[in-house]
């Protein structure tokens, strides 16, 4: 064997090791990036079953897909490339886009609320009759999928945040990664909550006492869940728009609001022995709630005013 096919196949083997030590770094570097969202993770998977409560059996595998399908498309198409770009060259304008986002899920949680409490409703809901069901869900998908935007930014940013000093390739490859696997873990975890009382159905009409037990439970339990959730999705939109908020402020030297609701989070941990981690935790998120629910219900009654003055104006 010539020498210099000898020195070709070694120049191989030496790409080959390089690109294998790449990949393990990018694995690495992914389940860091992906622990760091984990907050965030929880979020999504609290919010996006609420967009498919009450539709029929038939078509909540469906919606979800089509909201999965979104989620992916944001991350992929647009927050992936949108990231890079504004990091390599515009990272500065980050932590305000964020910030705005934030505002929007804080927005649509209060709005939420004050539907409930029995405000004027805008757009179509649950408790509305439905007279095209086609158009019904699509709207429906479309505003998990607005909501997926807002959450599938934080969870990227938080992400870019543990790579930002690696090399763009590999920062790209990482972002691809999270993206794909969280949206696999968020979606897969949603399918299986709607799917609860289907299960249910099915282990009740087994033969064996105990599949029966579950079974009922899970079908008794069902509505429960989907109300629990619906909450908490609600709840998760002000949490995590008002805590952009709070965090993006800070960034930008705005310290005082960030400070006081560490100072409210440090106290409670002081005081609370073992269980201080959590309810410190609880307090901070609570705290960031409460931001977002003022914010979101200033912004709302600013537009509902606005479009009743444009209505009478016209």
């Amino acid at each position: 064997m010539s020498t210099g096919l000898i020195a070709l196949l070694d120049d191989i083997s030496l790409i080959a090791k390089a690109a294998a030590a790449s990949i393990d770094d990018v694995g690495v570097a992914a389940a860091k990036a992906g622990s760091k969202a984990a907050g965030v993770v929880i979020d999504d998977a609290a919010v996006t079953p609420t967009y498919v409560t009450e539709f029929t059996p038939d078509r909540e595998l469906p919606i979800i897909w089509k909201i999965a399908k979104g989620s992916l498309k944001n991350k992929l198409l647009f927050l992936l490339p949108g990231a890079l770009l504004l990091s390599e060259f515009l990272p500065f304008v980050i932590t305000p886009l964020l910030m705005l986002g934030g505002l929007f899920l804080c927005y649509e949680g209060a709005e939420k609320i004050m539907e409930k409490l029995g405000g004027d409703k805008h757009g179509a809901t649950l408790e509305d009759p439905i007279t095209d069901p086609a158009a019904f869900e699509e709207e429906r998908v479309s505003g998990a999928v607005r909501t997926d935007l807002i959450l599938s930014a934080e969870i990227m940013a938080i992400a870019l945040a543990e790579i930002a000093n690696t090399p763009v390739v590999e920062r790209g490859l990482v972002l691809a990664l999270v993206g794909v696997v969280i949206t696999a873990v968020v979606y897969g975890a949603v399918a299986l909550i709607v799917k609860m009382d289907d299960i249910g159905l099915h282990l009740a009409e087994k033969p064996g006492a105990a599949a029966q037990k579950i079974g009922r439970g899970l079908l008794l339990a069902m509505p429960k869940v989907l109300t629990f959730l619906s909450v908490v999705g609600t709840g998760a939109m002000l949490w995590v728009g008002g805590g952009i908020i709070l965090h993006g402020l800070h960034e930008m030297g705005v310290h005082g609001p960030s400070d006081v609701a560490h100072a409210i989070q440090h106290a409670v941990e002081q005081v609370s022995g073992g269980a201080g981690a959590v309810l410190g935790w609880l307090t901070y998120a609570v705290a960031s709630a409460v931001v977002g629910l003022v914010l979101g219900a200033a912004v709302a009654l600013g537009l509902h005013s606005g479009q009743k003055l444009l209505g009478k104006a016209h």
